[in-house]
């Protein structure tokens, strides 16, 4: 039997918006809280302000230590002072998604009875991580971001504000994802869902009531998500297939250091992620059609539209490969949008967008700094 997660200890920073949002699913969800970070300084125009979408599993703690693991937050080597997003410059703002599980309305919430929302939680889009996103910033004051930023679900995030609110974003940069997920990345998120569903401590998603979590099955479900985010050449670099000091082939132990990283990965992440929310969110992935929003022509939901776009794929990606950022890059182009490309040569797989890149570092920072000379900022 696991013992429940550690939430209720944190106190995060966030806005409560009581009339909340109708969700493309139909439901009505009211209240709505979205908690969120900010880094540096709104300035008096407020048009300074960049909105960093976070991907599945991080979340509004960027650039800081975490609250619940104590170590650095996702974006630390982007967001700061003299970083590609200077905070001595720009207000850098992340939410915690709709739907997740560090401050803002999800799965964990109660309902008006008392009782968490857990599987009766609605269905939700990244429109609607969006559209959530969208109050918070208006609250802020901010009626136009000078740019939004994202890496996997975060450039979901960017394509769907882009798309939804062209005129509340000067400049997007869509990083390593795409349009929507394919068929193969369904299939790898569904092998996590499984695996969480048939964890005994799940108990029909109700596990909070029994006081557990289903952390072996969150846990596996870290770990094959884990493996997509690196490279063959990454895995082999970092561990290849060197032995645990093992003195005999035996099947009751980690023997390899690469089982010895994936299990670390997905017992820490139990400690911090809220299984319900993992499928919800998930889900909000895998549902994420850009093109079928507008007709099934991928080119409309750019069209007419005066945002910048920066489009950045990495070449040993493998979950959001190059050839879908430039099935992007070609619907900006036949929309006439203006849109700058550059796959970065890196062996580190998707989760290169979170690692020490500077090529990459150094062009989403041009990208950036030269959207607000553009708008004199």
């Amino acid at each position: 039997m696991s013992v429940i997660q550690p939430f209720a200890e944190v106190e995060h920073q966030r806005a409560v918006f009581p009339d909340g949002l109708l969700l493309d699913c139909g439901v009505h969800l009211a209240p709505v809280n979205v908690a969120y970070r900010t880094y540096g300084t709104l300035n008096a125009a407020r048009s300074n302000a960049v909105l960093v979408c976070h991907a599945l599993t991080m979340d509004q703690y960027l650039a800081e230590t975490h609250p619940l693991t104590g170590k650095p937050g996702g974006w630390e080597l982007l967001v700061g002072p003299g970083l590609p997003l200077d905070t001595d410059r720009f207000f850098v703002v992340c939410a915690n998604v709709l739907g997740g599980c560090m401050g803002s309305t999800g799965p964990r919430d109660l309902r008006e009875d008392g009782t968490p929302w857990a599987t009766e939680f609605p269905s939700i889009t990244i429109r609607d991580m969006v559209r959530a996103q969208k109050l918070l910033v208006e609250h802020l004051g901010i009626a136009r971001l000078l740019a939004v930023v994202g890496g996997s679900m975060g450039g979901m995030q960017v394509l769907e504000w882009a798309a939804t609110f062209p005129e509340a974003v000067f400049a997007a940069a869509p990083i390593a994802c795409a349009s929507h997920h394919s068929a193969q990345n369904i299939a790898f998120h569904e092998v996590g869902r499984a695996a969480i569903h048939s964890d005994p401590d799940y108990r029909a998603g109700q596990y909070a009531a029994h006081g557990v979590i289903p952390a072996q099955g969150l846990g596996v479900a870290r770990m094959v998500a884990h493996i997509t985010y690196l490279s063959e050449e990454a895995l082999t670099r970092k561990f290849g297939r060197r032995l645990r000091g093992a003195n005999a082939v035996t099947f009751l132990e980690d023997v390899f250091e690469v089982e010895s990283y994936l299990r670390h990965q997905g017992s820490s992440f139990v400690r911090r992620f809220d299984a319900n929310s993992y499928l919800t969110i998930t889900r909000a992935m895998d549902y994420f059609d850009l093109a079928a929003e507008y007709g099934g022509e991928l080119r409309n939901a750019f069209a007419g539209k005066d945002t910048r776009f920066f489009v950045c794929s990495f070449s040993s990606d493998w979950l959001f490969p190059t050839s879908e950022s430039r099935r992007l890059v070609q619907a900006m182009n036949a929309a006439a949008a203006r849109v700058s490309f550059v796959e970065i040569k890196s062996d580190k797989g998707h989760d290169a967008f979170l690692l020490d890149e500077p090529e990459f570092h150094q062009a989403l920072g041009g990208f950036v700094a030269g959207a607000a000379r553009a708008l004199g900022v």
